[in-house]
């Protein structure tokens, strides 16, 4: 594709450092907003000089629309992600999603960036009618006085704002729903690496037989994971090749259950485990798995197995102990 001018939200993230990174590889120009609330600018140290980095709240109107000068397209990353803090910070998760969004669209257009690609969720739909689960089911929030649904709330509501707020500018607009990416370096408030540090600390203290691991519900509960450089391959094909005004799930179709993805990290250490049922946290999803038939159309074929996947990231986890959770 021909090298572009793109502004990437929240860059420094976990998913916007791989993005990154790609499209200075593609020899795009890049400029990065973020102020590191979640991100680490260290994870775009050995692309320093290949970048343009703006340190500034993803809320800040002013800021934001001076960054979007010049720029073709405009990648909205941004959001505070991870579990804990849905039920921790719902406030900054809702604040940063809305007036984020808000921010990052109406600097869109006072800089004539005719262009937006928005992440959303499938934490949009939350739980999901048919299974695996395509674009087009109903957005959902089931209970809005449980914090968790602070997150999902917001992806609802910025899917809404691009599909109405300044409709008639953009000549692109798209969005798509990232489902459980993972991979070295994602932090630690996503399940795999919480479950890669329980193993390691039980391991430790057992070190012989079974590793008995604590799980949140019974361990039927099931998502799918798609590792970090398999989704960036379908938003690299969402970005360029997607249709304006049209939703594209990211992810595989191969679903896991809790108990499985947990005995797949013990084996990854060598060890296997011993399964303790826990609470399940109220609002947990018990099935989630995306149907990917539209991305597959943009020639999309994930390429990394979970078992790769997971062996790497718990690899890297395990070689990159702190900062870690107390």
């Amino acid at each position: 594709m021909t090298s572009r001018s793109i502004l990437v939200t929240g860059g420094t993230g976990f998913i916007g450092s791989a993005v990154v990174r790609r499209l200075v590889h593609d020899g795009h120009r890049v400029r990065v907003v973020d102020n590191d609330l979640r991100g680490n600018a260290r994870r775009l140290d050995d692309l320093k000089g290949q970048f343009e980095l703006r340190v500034c709240d993803v809320r800040d109107l002013t800021a934001m629309t001076e960054t979007a000068r010049g720029t073709d397209l405009l990648l909205h990353l941004a959001a505070l992600n991870g579990t804990e803090n849905f039920y921790n910070r719902p406030d900054l998760v809702l604040d940063v999603g809305v007036r984020g969004m808000y921010a990052a669209l109406d600097a869109a257009r006072a800089a004539g960036v005719e262009e937006f690609v928005l992440a959303s969720s499938s934490e949009a739909y939350q739980t999901a009618p048919v299974i695996p689960t395509p674009e087009d089911v109903p957005l959902m929030i089931p209970d809005p006085w449980n914090p968790r649904f602070s997150y999902g709330g917001s992806k609802l509501i910025s899917e809404i704002m691009l599909a109405n707020y300044h409709r008639d500018f953009f000549t692109r607009a798209v969005s798509f729903r990232p489902h459980n990416v993972y991979g070295p370096d994602m932090g630690w408030e996503h399940v795999l690496p919480q479950f890669a540090l329980r193993v390691a600390w039980q391991a430790e203290a057992h070190p012989e037989g079974a590793v008995p691991v604590q799980i949140q519900g019974d361990g039927t509960q099931t998502r799918s994971f798609i590792f970090i450089d398999d989704f960036v391959e379908g938003l690299m094909l969402v970005m360029h090749r997607g249709e304006h005004r049209n939703t594209y799930h990211i992810g595989t179709m191969d679903e896991i259950s809790m108990a499985d993805l947990v005995r797949l990290v013990g084996a990854s250490m060598g060890r296997e485990v011993s399964i303790e049922a826990g609470a399940l946290m109220q609002g947990s999803t018990e099935r989630r798995c995306p149907d990917i038939g539209k991305l597959e159309g943009l020639s999309f074929k994930p390429r990394i197995s979970l078992e790769t996947g997971v062996r790497r990231t718990v690899d890297w986890y395990r070689a990159n102990p702190a900062p870690r959770p107390a």
